[in-house]
């Protein structure tokens, strides 16, 4: 079967394609894995690269990693396409690869979207990559914990790309308007924030940055070498109203204030209206997924306990559906939680307890609620006195389980809202057995 290799350059290629880095110091992003001194730049620098996949979002530099492997290797580079590929031709390119090998040539083979082939395709590879006949290399949007073979999986370093940062992607859209393979050889005239808004808008994606940069400047108005690009234009390319959020992402930070604050004050419609505002703005909806199991609870806490699911719930068919789709999804958990019962307690709570916490840091642990799985600990007192709740018909026992010094300290403090009068009823009645049980035993 005849592949495609990364050296074949069509006529024309698309703005992305064109700029794409040919070197390490070209590449923009990943810093965590090919900043100076990090493994997987010295493994690319060493031509020392063993079997691994890369796995992030689209658009963050996977393939583009693997086409600077293959112009700095002395190995044999395979590109192959696990979209148009079979186990027939998994199987040629094995083959070929195990000649090599003899020879004393190394192959490396990179599979693009591994995750689509099915486990036998997978299997395929198995032995070859054990042999040492082919270094692997693939690249997966998905989670490849689940859709690589697991005995694939533990002979490959997993290395997770993460979306690009704003910044980060304004500096390449800066370096396709100086580039001579990108715009550098035109005069390029363009509203102030556009290289910002556009590397908001492509939360993280290179690809679209430059695809939506490359749409506007051809549709721009055109004098000689001169291209003017509109604010109208800029609108039109990306379907969205442009300059929503400021160079220094104020109004980010103004728009997901505005949706906080209106669920917390059980205004559904404003809720609804600055969801909308942020998504056709063009936010990352995980972020804003994030943002509300948060809200689930801050905000309402046991006074509905099913918030929290309902929130995680949506926090997963953004994951699993993404946009347009998933609008739906943020919708309806964003009005449940504008009309669910409020409370604070959880978050109340945990601030008085943190206090605590950080002043108390050294507080010893109480004897009876530690472990003990030495003798050692066991002679020193580990876990006397230690009272199994499961033991007891009450399930539960008077133990204090509190420093001493905070043996009376109370941080849940239940609210009147919703369902939380059960909680605070049911704390009530804990309580107070727990104080009658101690208090006969100081009788007795």
């Amino acid at each position: 079967m005849e592949q495609q290799t990364f050296f074949e350059r069509p006529a024309s290629q698309p703005l992305a394609a064109r700029l794409r880095p040919r070197t390490l110091d070209e590449y923009v992003g990943q810093k965590h894995l090919i900043g100076e001194g990090k493994v997987l730049r010295r493994l690319i620098e060493a031509d020392n690269v063993s079997s691994m996949i890369f796995w992030g979002p689209p658009g963050v530099g996977k393939t583009t990693l693997a086409r600077i492997i293959a112009n700095s290797t002395k190995s044999k580079f395979i590109d192959f396409s696990a979209v148009t590929s079979g186990i027939k031709e998994i199987r040629a390119v094995m083959e070929e690869a195990e000649t090599a090998r003899r020879f004393g040539e190394r192959t490396i083979l990179f599979v693009d979207e591994i995750h689509r082939f099915n486990k036998a395709q997978q299997d395929a590879f198995l032995p070859y990559v054990e042999r040492g006949s082919i270094i692997l290399i693939g690249a997966t949007t998905e989670n490849p914990s689940f859709e690589v073979n697991g005995a694939l999986l533990s002979r490959c370093k997993v290395f997770v790309l993460q979306a690009l940062k704003p910044e980060e992607i304004a500096q390449l859209l800066q370096n396709a308007l100086k580039d001579e393979r990108g715009f550098g050889d035109r005069k390029i005239v363009y509203p102030d924030g556009m290289l910002e808004m556009i590397a908001r808008f492509s939360n993280g994606d290179a690809r679209m940055a430059l695809s939506t940069l490359e749409m506007a400047v051809l549709n721009g108005e055109t004098q000689g070498d001169s291209v003017t690009i509109t604010e109208e234009t800029l609108e039109q390319c990306t379907s969205k109203k442009s300059l929503l959020y400021d160079k220094k992402g104020e109004e980010h930070y103004n728009l997901i204030s505005a949706l906080h604050k209106s669920m917390r004050n059980s205004d559904p419609d404003a809720a609804v209206y600055w969801l909308a505002r942020m998504l056709e703005a063009g936010e990352d909806p995980l972020y804003v997924a994030r943002r509300i199991v948060r809200f689930a609870a801050e905000d309402v806490g046991l006074a509905d306990p099913r918030a929290m699911e309902l929130t995680v719930a949506a926090y997963q068919a953004c994951h699993f559906i993404g946009m347009p789709e998933c609008t739906v999804h943020l919708t309806q958990a964003v009005v449940y939680l504008s009309l669910a019962p409020k409370s604070n307690a959880m978050d109340t709570a945990y601030m008085v307890a943190r206090e605590d916490a950080l002043k108390g840091l050294d507080e010893p642990v109480p004897l009876q609620i530690r472990n003990a799985p030495t003798r050692l600990m066991q002679q020193l007192d580990y876990g006397k006195g230690y009272q199994y709740a499961h033991d007891y018909a009450e399930k539960m026992t008077a133990m204090q389980c509190l420093p001493d010094s905070l043996k009376d300290r109370e941080y849940y403090m239940p609210t009147d809202q919703g369902l939380e009068p059960r909680y605070a009823e049911r704390l009530w009645q804990i309580k107070a057995w727990k104080k009658e049980q101690r208090a006969g035993k100081e009788h007795t």
